[in-house]
């Protein structure tokens, strides 16, 4: 009883799960694989956090990621048990996911999280499986996994006095069990002993360095320190092999047995003897480094880091093609911009002082460009083609022509995109961009005027404001009289309101306003109430909402400027924090988060997202949360947000987190014009479905009124944006009965109407 209880409450959770999850969307990189895995009718590959399979006989590729359930950490190892029909996922902190193959369903096993032992040593690094058992080889030992009841059997530390020891891998072999540790050989032991937990149990098989060990042909191989491969013959070894590096990854399935190097890919036949060896050097479309290796029937696959699976033929292993779902380049996103139709992305960029040289290890970063649209999917441009641009840090698409983008480049000046062909690089010698550091330009914040200006920073220097305009003109404005030391200063983003002013979010100056047509010349909002209010001079965020108010996001908290206009005012511009109430105590909204970007929905509620605590949505007046997403709550890879971004045409959410991108199917769209256009759907509504219906098309405070045929009134509202959602009960009591539902909409003034049906099925 107590067994189908608990059965029926993972049920509960996975179709609650499933549910939540409608109004997401995935957007995963698949290019850098972990591990694969294999069974004789298909291929697992795990890449950095999502899974992808396909099917050997019908070519089909199936992805699975955050959306589906999994954890957006990053995955260590993998195994598919062909006998259970169970796929095993293992993770840097310690998680396993267990996905049942059959029906998709998912089981978060967190034993060796909760495990009472240092977090840097939980991280799982292989599983095997013998006689129902998997084996899970730890930085600290090695724990039993029963597939059978999915419960966790003993814990082994293996190490001398029972310490704690890093285990790379195991294999059973003439009813024995083997490990490979760090730091002490090979240890064995009766497999059927079942007093394994006691450390003394575990004999010395040998003390050198090795770093794997398979059973293969009923013969014990080891791969060791010194790059050779060795057989065992009784208390001997003998090289069979040699590789020349460092192997990353060593298995045995079927005849074959696959020793993985970054550069290269041995594979033995049964008589241990080389078949087939492929340099990396062998593959001239893309560059590529190896990760893992396998070899199912006649065909090898081999893990990129880049890439996904490179595959060939052990006939003729020179013919190669390459496997993997359609994504960008990178999971770790810098940042993201939206057009009506698609999306771009680059991967940056700078630390959190905004130097380009350690945002990702010691150097500038060199990655490409990535494109998405519904159509054709994605579109990656590699660095090869950028012109030379590193550290590629914002995007500009032409709201006249979304053909034409402009790309900031924290090193090289500004990159213009044409047609999905980098074109030009703007820089000194061809623009009114200056150098700023060295021989370096460090364009940041571009962002296009209703005019078609396209408006940008150059950091550390005199003249840091610049515009290209739609003639092909260029004009800088001189900033650094209102700066505070200009040359160590750095520019975030800029928000342009509806007069034209610009509103420039600093590192170390707070917020700068200009406006070039008015006489009013610079000022500035910084720390101090005299000064301004902010919490900080650091602004990493800054946007204008639908009712002229500028929100600005610094490192240690949120503040508002209640009206544009008060650029135009002599008095000094002050912005505030939003109070509201908790339980009876003024609290500040978003006090000491720091604040990572802000974007305004049709409906002008804000998308808020932090460094560390996901993202917020506000109502239009901040006093409301109406949601707060984290990893632990929503798909969220991550709650390191670095980017957001809104289809206005869609209200499609964008989320670029440091793991990965993921969307949220939002209703706060762009109002229309008018009423021509108006939508309603789904329609009809089916009985699986769980989600809303959404009426879409509609003016600004349009009113909706839902009645079912009699007229009865089941729902009434008045639109923000350009949609509204009906949940389908009758005004949140009860789900309506099937049948057609009537659409009565009316814009504020009444001059317009228009009248909709959809029809609902239980």
């Amino acid at each position: 009883m107590k067994k189908s209880f608990l059965w029926l409450l993972l049920l509960l959770f996975q179709i609650g799960f499933s549910q939540q999850n409608q109004n997401w969307k995935g957007y995963f990189s698949y290019n850098q694989i972990k591990d694969v895995s294999e069974s004789s009718t298909k291929l697992f590959a795990a890449a950095e956090n999502a899974l992808f399979t396909k099917n050997l006989a019908t070519n089909e590729l199936k992805t699975i990621n955050t959306i589906d359930g999994l954890s957006g950490q990053t995955i260590s190892a993998m195994y598919h048990s062909e006998t259970f029909n169970k796929t095993v996922l293992g993770y840097q902190n310690g998680l396993m996911i267990v996905i049942n193959d059959a029906d998709g369903t998912m089981l978060n096993v967190v034993d060796i999280i909760n495990k009472n032992i240092p977090a840097n040593i939980k991280k799982i690094n292989h599983f095997m499986e013998y006689d129902g058992i998997l084996y899970v080889s730890c930085d600290f030992g090695i724990v039993q996994y029963k597939l059978a009841t999915l419960e966790f059997g003993d814990t082994y530390f293996i190490g001398p006095s029972g310490q704690e020891t890093r285990v790379y891998q195991t294999t059973v072999f003439n009813n024995e069990i083997y490990a490979v540790t760090q730091y002490y050989g090979i240890r064995k032991a009766s497999v059927t002993n079942p007093n394994l937990i006691d450390y003394a149990q575990w004999q010395v098989f040998n003390a050198g360095y090795w770093t794997g060990l398979v059973t293969f042909n009923n013969q014990l191989i080891a791969m060791s320190t010194d790059n050779n491969v060795y057989k065992f013959t009784g208390t001997t070894y003998q090289q069979i092999g040699s590789l020349g590096q460092p192997a990353l990854d060593f298995r045995a399935y079927g005849n074959y047995l696959i020793a993985t190097c970054s550069n290269k890919v041995i594979i033995f036949n049964t008589g241990l003897s080389p078949v087939v060896t492929i340099q990396n050097s062998q593959v001239t479309t893309h560059p590529v480094t190896f990760t893992c290796g396998t070899v199912i029937g006649s065909n090898i696959y081999i893990g990129t880091n880049e890439n996904g699976i490179l595959t060939s033929t052990i006939s003729n292993p020179i013919a190669f093609d390459f496997i993997m779902p359609s994504g960008p380049q990178m999971n770790n996103m810098f940042s993201i911009s939206s057009s009506a139709s698609n999306l771009w992305a680059v991967y940056g960029g700078y630390d959190i002082t905004y130097n380009p040289y350690t945002y990702l290890g010691f150097s500038l970063t060199q990655f490409g460009i990535s494109k998405y649209n519904e159509t054709n999917g994605w579109l990656n441009i590699p660095y090869s083609e950028v012109l030379g641009a590193k550290s590629l840090v914002r995007i500009a698409i032409d709201p006249n022509d979304e053909k034409n983008v402009y790309i900031g480049s924290y090193h090289n000046g500004l990159l213009s995109v044409i047609d999905d062909h980098p074109t030009t690089l703007y820089d000194n010698t061809n623009s009114t961009l200056e150098i700023s550091v060295g021989s370096e330009i460090w364009v940041n914040s571009t962002t296009f005027d209703k005019n078609g200006n396209l408006w940008m920073t150059d950091s550390r220097t005199e003249k840091a404001l610049n515009v290209l305009k739609p003639g092909g003109t260029w004009q800088s404005y001189d900033l650094h009289t209102i700066l505070d030391n200009y040359a160590n200063n750095d520019f975030c983003k800029i928000a342009i309101d509806n007069s034209g002013t610009k509103w420039i979010a600093t590192y170390k100056n707070g917020v700068v306003a200009f406006n070039e047509n008015s006489s009013v010349g610079l000022k500035k909002i910084t720390q101090g109430e005299d000064a301004g209010n902010l919490p900080s001079i650091d602004v990493r965020a800054i946007a204008v909402d639908n009712r002229n108010q500028v929100w600005i996001g610094t490192n240690r908290g949120l503040r508002v400027l209640s009206s544009t206009g008060a650029y135009n005012s002599p008095e000094q511009m002050k912005a505030n924090a939003i109070i509201f109430d908790e339980n009876g105590l003024a609290r500040e909204l978003l006090q000491d988060q720091y604040i990572s970007d802000i974007a305004v929905n049709g409906s002008n509620q804000k998308w808020i997202s932090t460094v560390d605590s996901g993202v917020f949505l506000f109502s239009p007046n901040g006093q409301e949360t109406i949601y707060h997403f984290t990893i632990d709550n929503s798909p969220l890879p991550s709650n390191v947000i670095n980017d957001i971004e809104i289809n206005a045409i869609t209200g499609e959410v964008f989320f670029a987190t440091d793991k990965g991108l993921v969307s949220f199917k939002g209703t706060s769209t762009r109002p229309a014009d008018n009423l021509d256009a108006v939508y309603v759907y789904p329609n009809p509504v089916r009985p699986n479905f769980d989600g809303t219906v959404k009426v879409a098309g509609l003016v600004s405070k349009a009113n909706v009124k839902i009645t079912d045929i009699e007229g009865n009134l089941v729902y009434e509202t008045t639109s923000e944006g350009g949609t509204i959602e009906w949940d389908t009960t009758a005004f949140g009591k009860y789900k309506v009965a099937s049948g057609v539902y009537m659409i009565f909409i009316a814009a504020e003034d009444t001059a317009e109407t228009a009248v909709k049906k959809v029809m609902i099925v239980r």
